[in-house]
């Protein structure tokens, strides 16, 4: 009698979550993130056409949510519903990536619409927080390892006229993420976090940015000068970075980072 061959063991899975993932870098870090053994949640406004077929090729599990993040607490809310379904055993590791965020117009602060402001701040830093707290308190028994990565911006580490609601919700992502890696230190099992600014990516926001009134926005030439002078990275490769400094042994190591220190 043949004996029987042994069961093909099953890769380690790994559960990633990931906000603003229908464009830009984050469409590219979810296409990258689109691998054997990944369950992949997107959080974003739309949905990712080219996400389900790529998932049924590569032998990863998808799930995409269209989500308002101006409604972030409803948004965390069904975060931790999804969670609490989930059996902690499947996975060898949890990261959460909290990488959408929006540019109000383009002026300075006093004409800047109110509404405007507070979908920035919203999207862009209450969201986040909001989120955070519901991954980190669904996820404190799982024995996984545990992550939390802000894409943060050198714009939350340098001001600059007419991008005060951007700024300052950077700023914010970056300190909450300092209050965030104190509290974790202590737990078991506490998670690892870090606040990374990616650099200067080729993406909607760059248009944006060079597309603003001279009058209203002087920095303009810079970016300008950024793109004229091929110092963008394009959204694939910054997206392959952000997410090799997700997999370092150090991850955390230091709360606010910056990718161009790797």
């Amino acid at each position: 009698m043949r004996p029987m061959a042994p069961p093909t063991p099953h890769p380690p899975q790994h559960l990633f979550i990931l906000t603003g993932a229908s464009r830009g870098m984050g469409l590219a870090m979810a296409e990258q993130l689109l691998q054997p053994g990944h369950t992949l949640l997107c959080i974003s406004r739309g949905v990712a056409e080219s996400l389900p077929s790529r998932a049924d090729k590569l032998g990863a599990t998808l799930f995409q949510w269209t989500a308002d993040l101006t409604e972030g607490a409803a948004v965390s809310a069904r975060l931790a519903e999804w969670l609490a379904t989930q059996s902690p055993h499947n996975f060898v590791s949890a990261s959460l990536i909290n990488n959408a965020g929006v540019i109000p117009d383009i002026v300075p602060l006093r004409d800047a619409n109110p509404v405007d402001l507070a979908q920035a701040l919203r999207v862009g830093l209450e969201a986040p927080m909001q989120l955070t707290a519901a991954f980190l308190g669904s996820t404190r028994h799982w024995h996984a390892a545990r992550k939390v990565l802000n894409i943060s911006s050198g714009l939350g580490r340098r001001a600059m006229a007419s991008q005060a609601a951007y700024c300052a919700a950077k700023a914010g992502m970056d300190h909450f993420t300092r209050c965030l890696a104190l509290d974790e230190a202590g737990q078991p099992n506490g998670a690892k976090v870090c606040s990374l600014a990616p650099g200067v990516i080729d993406t909607d926001m760059q248009s944006h940015l060079r597309g603003a009134n001279q009058s209203s926005f002087p920095d303009r030439g810079n970016f300008e000068r950024l793109k004229n002078e091929g110092q963008l990275t394009s959204p694939e490769d910054a997206a392959r970075r952000v997410l090799a400094w997700l997999q370092r042994a150090d991850f955390g190591a230091e709360p606010v980072d910056d990718i161009r220190n790797a």
